[in-house]
């Protein structure tokens, strides 16, 4: 078989060798992400579906004016009970053709007055008390609604963060941030956030031991990004974020939560 003969041969070969070389370039080690970047831009702000169970508001009870009222009307029948008969005045006695003026005895509080007296300080000492507690508790609820206004239910907060550094010769910055609003709910956040782009790049959270949890795949290599962190997950085991690329087992950039 001669040169010309072989050229059609070595035509095939050369296009299925082109073609093989490209797949493995493109298809399986995806040089092209090199040269993308995918940017995103996720808020915040509609991150929770869960709202915190709300607290049962218990409106302090009108213990002042009901105690007043109560009080009072225990006060007027104690008084009305206690009003008895003035004592008779005693006649002068007539034995003696010269008249003597006689002395009205000093005038005494009989028991029955001074018992309705001792009963109605008491009733005004305890009306007093009672009006006491009821400022107290009023005073107690109305700093218990400035606390619990000043809380916010339901605002979102950063529980943990961590600042990316890079690794492997790739170059990984931003932010990462744990993010709850007061229920079993909590997400990872990417803020500022800039990646070197590769095939296949997921988001870990890593152990010390090196186990790993799996948060599904980099949203974008540039830009803000929320990341659903299961309920079950210890942050205080799982406490380096990873970008990983699962292809070629290597470490993009990480982050320690604190």
């Amino acid at each position: 078989m001669d040169l010309a003969d072989k050229k059609p041969l070595i035509a095939v070969v050369g296009i299925i060798g082109i073609a093989i070389a490209a797949w493995l370039a493109f298809g399986f080690f995806g040089i092209q992400a090199a040269f993308i970047d995918n940017e995103v831009n996720e808020s915040a702000d509609d991150l929770f579906t869960t709202a915190p169970a709300e607290t049962e508001e218990v409106e302090p009870a009108d213990n002042a004016d009901n105690a007043d009222s109560s009080d009072d009307a225990a006060t007027s029948e104690l008084l009305e009970e206690s009003v008895t008969e003035e004592p008779p005045v005693a006649e002068a006695l007539v034995d003696d053709p010269v008249e003597e003026e006689v002395e009205d005895p000093p005038a005494e509080e009989t028991p029955a007055e001074e018992t309705a007296i001792e009963q109605a300080a008491a009733a005004e000492a305890a009306a007093a008390a009672t009006e006491e507690e009821a400022a107290a508790a009023e005073a107690a609820a109305a700093a218990a609604a400035a606390e619990e206004e000043a809380a916010t239910p339901g605002e979102i907060v950063t529980i943990a963060s961590g600042n990316f550094q890079s690794i492997n010769g790739y170059s990984v910055t931003g932010d990462a941030l744990v993010l709850n609003n007061g229920t079993e709910e909590r997400f990872l956040r990417f803020e500022n956030f800039v990646s070197d782009n590769g095939p296949d790049l997921k988001v870990y959270l890593r152990a010390a031991s090196g186990e790993f949890i799996s948060l599904g795949d980099l949203s974008g290599n540039i830009g803000d990004q929320n990341y659903a962190i299961p309920v079950d997950v210890d942050l205080s085991v799982f406490s380096n974020v990873e970008i990983w690329c699962e292809r070629f087992s290597a470490g993009f950039g990480f982050a320690t939560l604190s």
